[in-house]
């Protein structure tokens, strides 16, 4: 028997005696043999796999499989991005909640444009009467003003019968001239019927029926992080413009407004839906289509930091316009200016907190109005509210954001400081005369 030694140089091989080169030529035939049964079989457990493949049962296989063992089959993102069919199936499912909003949301929502008459200017200065002999300087019974468009918005429906909501802002001229057009080109006359006093809120009127509504949702249980859209008059321009976004915050409390008009807006929604100027007064919407907000500010100098007035603030207003046709307002009927650790030093209070009652600069700007729930209460000046019905009224939570809360014939007790002593007072709430 000869031992083998592996060597590179084919010569040596040559060399080997006959009984070697016989039995390594009956070992090659046995390794392609078996090579070949095994392709054989491979072939034939994959060919059979495809055919249960094409006739759906090693479809339904694989997928029982991967429910049952999800990181056996764990596939990236690049890989689905290269399969339309299921990159096509993942978009329609990630977005199709947002189109059926979209598309159910629109028709609800209108734009507005607020027009006025405006002076026209019809001569050029000519004090030698060069341009007298103009046909337009020739005509007497020529207007001296022509209707111009000076503003622009967004509102939506709540009513079939043509009740629309949008921002006091939006509104505010009560001189102007308001239209309405629908999603389908459709223009209405509006006339405003209410404008709340304290909130950036209105409600319109279109003549009609059977228009299409959105309803409210519920702001009080709004998670940051969830889904809002934001469908508006963008700059004016470009109506039914959608955006999407999240909540980005809640609670907040901001002064929002332009030149020589300022509003406190308290507990609103901040959304990162891209919101422009002409989105006012248009609806923030869930991904089940309901009214969360109505969006009213953004943020000058930042990117997509908006914010909506809550859907809870405003349902009670327009519950107030559907059922007496205005918005009622309670009020107290008092002048006052907030309490502080400043003034507390100041004046050696016993508080930090709450308002104090104080007359203004002119003889009739009284501490306390006379005839107001205030004045038939007894309070006087100098007084100190402490609280409204077990609320603590300080710069987080103020006496007009406590007021709010109640309606008109709501009897509240408040906290007083009064000539050194602490006392507890009912008040019956009044409408607050406009």
């Amino acid at each position: 028997m000869y031992n083998l030694e592996i060597d590179n140089n084919p010569k040596q091989t040559n060399d080997a005696p006959a009984e070697v080169k016989r039995g390594k030529k009956k070992s090659t035939l046995f390794f392609y043999a078996l090579a070949l049964f095994f392709i054989i079989l491979v072939s034939s457990i994959f060919g059979a796999l495809f055919g249960f493949m094409a006739g759906g049962f090693g479809e339904k296989l694989f997928a029982q499989i991967s429910q049952e063992f999800p990181h056996l089959f764990r596939t990236t993102g690049e890989f689905s991005k290269k399969d339309p069919a299921v990159y096509r199936e993942r978009l329609v499912e990630e977005d199709s909640a947002v189109i059926d909003v979209v598309e159910k949301s629109i028709p609800s929502v209108v734009s507005i444009v607020v027009t006025k008459d405006m002076p026209r200017i019809q001569r050029f200065f000519d004090p030698f009467g060069f341009f007298d002999n103009l046909p337009e300087n020739n005509n007497p019974g020529q207007d001296e003003s022509q209707k111009e468009t000076v503003g622009a918005g967004t509102g939506f429906i709540i009513t079939k019968e043509g009740m629309v909501v949008t921002n006091k802002h939006v509104v505010s001229d009560t001189t102007a001239d308001y239209t309405i057009l629908t999603s389908d080109g459709t223009e209405y006359p509006a006339k405003v019927l209410a404008r709340d006093p304290l909130n950036d809120i209105a409600v319109m009127k279109i003549e009609g029926n059977d228009f299409p509504t959105l309803d409210f949702g519920d702001s009080d249980n709004l998670k940051i992080g969830q889904t809002a859209i934001a469908i508006g008059n963008s700059l004016g321009e470009f109506s039914n413009t959608v955006s999407k976004g999240i909540i980005s915050g809640l609670g907040r409390n901001l002064t929002a407004g332009g030149i020589g008009e300022q509003e406190k807006l308290t507990d609103i929604i901040q959304t990162d839906a891209a919101i422009n100027p002409g989105n006012s007064g248009g609806p923030l919407l869930d991904i089940s289509g309901k009214v969360i907000g109505i969006n009213v500010a953004i943020a000058q100098g930042a990117q997509n930091v908006g914010f909506a007035l809550p859907a809870a603030q405003v349902k009670k207003i327009t519950e107030q316009v559907k059922t007496t046709g205005k918005i009622s307002t309670p009020y107290l009927g008092i002048r006052y200016i907030p309490v502080d650790s400043a003034l507390q030093k100041e004046i050696n209070l016993a508080f930090d907190y709450g308002v104090m009652i104080l007359r203004g600069e002119a003889l009739t700007d009284f501490a306390v109005i006379p005839g107001s729930p205030a004045d038939k209460a007894g309070l006087v000046e100098n007084d100190v509210i402490l609280e409204i019905n077990g609320a603590k009224i300080d710069e987080n939570n103020t006496l007009i954001e406590e007021l709010a809360k109640f309606s008109v014939s709501d009897e509240i007790t408040l906290k007083v400081w009064h000539k050194g002593e602490l006392k507890n007072i009912k008040v019956k709430l009044e409408e607050r005369i406009q």
